[in-house]
């Protein structure tokens, strides 16, 4: 004797593309089980249904309907996967031979390291006056490059970065750049701080460092969703400026609106550079390129040719603005953006220009 059963899973498309059917036949006596493969295409809590059972005897005389509750909120994650392959290529090849490099190097950086008789090529803005009056002769302060500092992430979730490249959306490709960068920051020694923004602030994190912390911000990015409408980056700007007095570094990922006026998010990334240095990324858009780049065949394609060429040339020009005024801005292939960020950071604590 056995049962035959079908087993119809309430599980969201953002789960799976169709609802999983599964069959399952089972002895006297005994258990049997099956499984199937989900890949999730949208992060944060998901809410699984109940599971609907048809099943009946070996002999198909009858047959029964039955309803199991198991209803669950489960939480998707980002990528953990490509996060932990950029900590093995870009952290442990690089980071680790920056740290031997710059740890103990001194006459730069801002932390007090030592004091020393003054030597010609000194600064004297570096001479400690009080501790020559107590030696009768210049003595000079030694200093070395900061092992903590100040690192925020700025993501943008406006409509922009609604945008899909392949099954994922920008902002997806932004939070999965954003994981990795806050773990090798992290890694490094420095605070990592986490503010995601769409109309209003959707995710804030403070400042911190250490495991405890890292879960935190991976928590605040599996919440981060993208809206319909433009992001507020006044505002964005305004709660950083409002939280973050000190010199930092700021990394900005946001995406550019084609328009001829100047964009708010430019706008709001000059009144950060006179406190912070920043690092404004900009998602770019291949496609685009790509039409600018092509040789026009007919009338039609030479025209579509121009427009994209002047969609091209001016995010070129604004991102040419932003990087006159003070900022590190660059526009960044979307299959590229981790590795990119990643490589700019570690290039930033190299020339220690925080």
């Amino acid at each position: 004797m056995y049962v035959e059963c079908s087993l119809l899973d309430d599980v969201p498309k953002s789960l799976i593309a169709e609802p999983p059917l599964l069959e399952i036949k089972a002895g006297a006596n005994s258990s049997a089980s099956a499984s199937y493969t989900v890949r999730p295409l949208e992060r944060g809590n998901v809410t699984l249904g109940e599971a609907y059972l048809r099943y009946q005897s070996g002999s198909h005389f009858a047959e029964r309907w039955g309803r199991a509750d198991l209803k669950q909120n489960i939480r998707v994650f980002p990528d953990l996967e490509d996060a932990k392959r950029q900590d093995i290529y870009l952290s442990r090849a690089r980071q680790i031979e920056l740290e031997k490099r710059l740890i103990r190097q001194r006459g730069v950086g801002r932390e007090f390291e030592s004091l020393r008789e003054y030597q010609p090529g000194d600064e004297f803005r570096n001479i400690c006056w009080t501790a020559t009056a107590r030696r009768g002769k210049h003595v000079t302060k030694l200093f070395q490059v900061e092992r903590s500092q100040a690192v925020w992430i700025i993501m943008d979730a406006g409509r922009l970065l609604r945008a899909r490249v392949g099954d994922l959306s920008k902002l997806d490709l932004s939070v999965n750049a954003a994981l990795s960068l806050a773990q090798i920051a992290l890694y490094s020694g420095d605070r990592v701080g986490l503010i995601v923004y769409g109309r209003d602030i959707q995710q804030r994190v403070g400042l911190g460092r250490g495991l405890n912390h890292m879960r935190v911000i991976l928590e605040a990015l599996a919440s981060a969703h993208e809206e319909v409408a433009e992001a507020d980056h006044l505002r964005a700007a305004s709660v950083l400026l409002q939280l973050q007095k000190q010199r930092s570094l700021i990394i900005w990922v946001t995406d550019l609106a084609d328009t001829s006026m100047t964009p708010e998010v430019v706008e709001s990334a000059s009144q950060i550079l006179s406190k912070h240095l920043l690092l404004f990324t900009v998602i770019a858009q291949t496609d685009l390129q790509e039409l600018a780049a092509k040789t026009p065949e007919d009338a039609e394609e030479m025209y579509e040719v121009v427009a994209a060429q002047e969609m091209v040339l001016r995010r070129e020009t604004l991102i040419s603005k932003v990087r006159n005024r003070g900022a590190l801005a660059l526009e960044i292939a979307p299959s590229n953006l981790t590795a990119a960020l990643v490589n700019q950071y570690l290039e930033v604590k190299e020339r220690n220009l925080i």
